[in-house]
């Protein structure tokens, strides 16, 4: 798995980019995101994944959300 963080991330198109340390900005695609309910990312969300061959090149799949202890998340927010 490698891991990122989301660069950008267009909820209303569904798609964006994730910034990696070693493969540069990686294509991601709402169909790509492990998730119940509406997928979407936002930006700064930490996630791992692995690269898949897309039809326009590398791309983002089996996205997952990384739990980051300096961000908080909507469930622990009052």
């Amino acid at each position: 798995m490698i891991e990122g963080t989301v660069k950008s991330y267009n909820s209303k198109n569904g798609f964006g980019f994730i910034k990696t340390k070693t493969d540069g900005d990686v294509f991601v695609h709402y169909t790509a995101i492990l998730s119940t309910g509406f997928k979407s990312l936002e930006v700064g969300d930490h996630v791992q994944f692995v690269i898949a061959e897309g039809e326009n090149g590398p791309q983002a799949a089996k996205v997952t959300r990384v739990e980051d202890p300096e961000r908080p998340s909507a469930a622990t927010e009052d």
